[in-house]
């Protein structure tokens, strides 16, 4: 979990390329990839955990402010430049849009599968007291 720095190849002069592979940057294998843009200013997206699925989110433009709740800390982190991916699995995730234009960016372990959401917060708490997301899951 967390956020992780890819590399920026290039120079100023022309610009910069970063990637991201799994296997080597992620832990999972990508099935699905999506992107939410056009989004107001300071609007709340997320709301929800999920199950099982794993992402990696990053924002090739703008500015975002995740917050991170695990059900017992919650965490802030920006994505503010392409070269940041944000390690999300097993939390709970509320997403602000800081920009005008921003876009976010998410690479999904799996497809779309509305049952593998948790979507009430209390129901969260309870998963996570009860061990859902530990080690032995």
């Amino acid at each position: 979990m967390g956020l992780i720095q890819l590399e920026r190849l290039g120079e100023s002069k022309d610009g910069y390329l970063s990637f991201f592979e799994a296997a080597r940057h992620i832990p999972f294998e990508i099935k699905r990839i999506y992107y939410i843009y056009d989004v107001p200013i300071n609007a709340k997206r997320g709301m929800h955990a999920h199950k099982r699925l794993r992402q990696v989110l990053w924002c090739p433009y703008g500015h975002m402010e995740i917050l991170l709740d695990d059900g017992r800390e919650a965490v802030a982190y920006t994505l503010d430049t392409p070269d940041k991916l944000l390690l999300v699995e097993g939390q709970w995730r509320d997403m602000y849009w800081r920009q005008p234009g921003s876009v976010l960016c998410v690479a999904a372990s799996d497809y779309y599968d509305e049952e593998d959401y948790v979507r009430d917060y209390d129901e969260f708490l309870r998963l996570v007291k009860e061990g859902y997301w530990s080690d032995e899951r």
